[in-house]
């Protein structure tokens, strides 16, 4: 493509950005102003659900910035992650490690529910444990499944994955389906009103674990590991020249996407997403409804996966509220082809995402 070629795409995808969020931004400004209360409180929920869809794209980022292959099964290491705070805190046995006695296999229970502990720090602990084993999860799909396809086309890599997406959520339904299973949240239910709307504290619990998840994430990257895993995202050729273990920077990408995923999980039960407080066989789609976080952000970007899932995740919100007077033109389930809308817009403008890395080829 010419200079001149991409210098008027990108014009016309402005001229046309611009032409459709202008209006929008006018209409937000009346709705802001004219109902206050209800304005606040749309930005609130949209941020808990950008916070949400955010969390997941960042276990999507990990894992293809070091393997450079799009983590299809990330829906269901959610819902499995989410079991495993199920299975800690509602039903107190250790996930996975059943015990062989009297010809059957009894759960281990939870230790730490045997320690005396305030609740909501008994809860704390447990939630760690539970991501240490989603990551053992992870470790475990990519020793089994990713690392023989070291080499092979990436293609090849993305179908296994999206195999053990179906395989694994089969797994993981069966599971839910046999009861009810509550993830016991300390802030499970609870909230205040501002004016006549309701304001859940799983909104803020979102915010701060995202806020967490970024800052992990951003020390990671300059740890040790971390740079030797941005050498292996740049070039896996080099960095095998370098000495760089392949394998083990590809083990801690899926170790730490699985742990991702498994928080996201959790706040996929909770509101705004779902009201139960309960995994479900629908837990593991918030993976793909992130997924238009992750292509308009960029697939290699951190701070992409952040700014697309609060673009992602506000757009869905503030479509659903304002925009819900016409269910009977858009239908009722509008809001979630609303992400996809706007992944289309952004990357008309940014084919590789607001700061995904372009890729220049000459012809």
């Amino acid at each position: 493509m010419s200079t001149s070629q991409s210098k008027r795409r990108i014009s016309n995808g402005a001229a046309f950005m611009i032409a459709v969020f202008v209006p929008i931004t006018i209409f937000l400004i009346v709705q802001l102003f004219s109902d206050p209360a209800v304005f606040l409180t749309t930005i609130l929920k949209s941020l808990a659900m950008g916070s949400t869809y955010a969390i997941i794209a960042l276990g999507f980022v990990l894992i293809f910035k070091a393997t450079e292959v799009v983590n299809f099964s990330q829906g269901a290491l959610a819902m499995i992650g989410a079991l495993f705070i199920s299975f800690l805190v509602a039903d107190e046995t250790i996930p996975i490690v059943p015990w062989w006695s009297e010809g059957n296999l009894v759960p281990i229970r939870n230790p730490i529910y045997d320690l005396g502990l305030p609740s909501w720090m008994a809860w704390g602990l447990s939630f760690i444990v539970a991501l240490f084993f989603a990551a053992l999860i992870g470790l475990f799909l990519e020793r089994v499944a990713i690392r023989p396809m070291i080499g092979q086309p990436l293609f090849s890599v993305a179908v296994i994955t999206l195999g053990l997406e179906i395989s694994l959520r089969v797994l993981a339904n069966d599971s839910a389906k046999l009861k009810l299973r509550n993830t016991n949240t300390p802030w499970s239910g609870k909230g205040f009103n501002i004016g006549d709307n309701f304001l859940y504290w799983s909104f803020f619990a979102a915010m701060i674990a995202a806020a967490i998840s970024v800052v992990a994430v951003f020390l990671f990257y300059r740890s040790k590991l971390g740079i030797a895993m941005r050498a292996v995202a740049r070039d896996q050729e080099a960095a095998m020249a370098q000495g760089i273990p392949i394998g083990r920077v590809f083990a801690i990408a899926w170790g730490a996407g699985a742990a991702l995923a498994a928080v996201g999980g959790l706040f996929a039960t909770e509101p705004p997403i779902k009201q139960t407080g309960a995994v479900d066989a629908e837990t593991s789609l918030v993976a793909f409804r992130a997924l238009p976080a992750v292509i308009l952000g960029g697939l290699d970007s951190v701070q992409g996966a952040i700014l697309g899932g609060l673009i992602v995740g506000s757009a869905e919100i503030f479509a659903g509220q304002y925009l819900s007077g016409y269910t009977s033109v858009l239908g009722a389930g509008y809001p979630l082809v609303i992400p996809y809308v706007v992944m289309i817009i952004g990357l008309i403008v940014k084919p590789y995402g607001l700061f995904g890395t372009e890729e220049i080829r000459r012809v």
